[in-house]
């Protein structure tokens, strides 16, 4: 097998294991499954990746930094105007909710389903800890610096309340579980992420403002 074909098999496992994971959380999923969508022997999976944990660390990690790293960049950014005008609350919730923009604009359908995997890291007491404290938890100290310029005299426990609020409301939308399909009688589509994201951050800025403009 050359390089650029075990390259390409490494890659479809990947995206074959961040499906299963986003639909069945860790447990659910065996390492037969994901070398079976991959159409590849289980050896070569296990050869590329290790055991089964060492899999879902890779296919979380994979597109982590991407999205962390774009979200301090849209943030510093929106401080950094050049037309000098000060950061808008809307704008800080802009960058936060940048996984909705990724995945409504990607062309990669592997976005949607890296959404529902992080949803599901991200309301897990374990997952959460292991995963998110090392790509995403490092990053909210500057949201909530931009936060408390908007909100001077907020309570810096108000400031991450409002944040934990915005976190939940992100996670359930991510998540795609159909429920506000079935609702809403089929009028909202839970896969429906632009709008979603044009919805939530009027709603977003409304709660922060009735919280710590106090």
């Amino acid at each position: 097998m050359n390089k650029k074909e075990n390259g390409l098999k490494s890659e479809r496992i990947l995206d074959v294991a961040e499906e299963l994971f986003a639909l069945h959380g860790f447990d659910g999923v065996t390492m037969r499954q994901i070398s079976t969508g991959a159409n590849v022997d289980v050896a070569l999976a296990s050869y590329h990746f290790g055991k089964k944990l060492d899999l879902f660390y890779a296919v979380f990690n994979r597109r982590a930094e991407l999205l962390g790293n774009t979200r301090r960049e849209v943030l510093r950014n929106s401080v950094q105007d050049p037309s000098g005008e000060p950061q808008t609350l809307e704008q800080i919730i802009e960058a936060f909710l940048l996984p909705l923009k990724f995945a409504q604009e990607s062309g990669d359908p592997g976005w949607k389903n890296y959404m529902a995997l992080l949803a599901y890291v991200m309301t897990s007491p374990v997952w959460s800890k292991t995963l998110m404290e090392n790509n995403f938890d490092k990053h909210v100290s500057e949201f909530i610096k931009a936060l408390k310029l908007i909100f001077p005299k907020a309570k810096v426990e108000d400031l991450h309340w409002c944040y934990h609020y915005v976190s939940g409301a992100l996670a359930l939308t991510l998540a795609q579980t159909g429920r506000i399909d079935r609702l809403s009688g089929g009028k909202c589509q839970s896969s429906d992420f632009e709008t979603a994201y044009q919805r939530m951050i009027p709603f977003m800025s409304a709660g922060f403002r009735a919280v710590c403009e106090k």
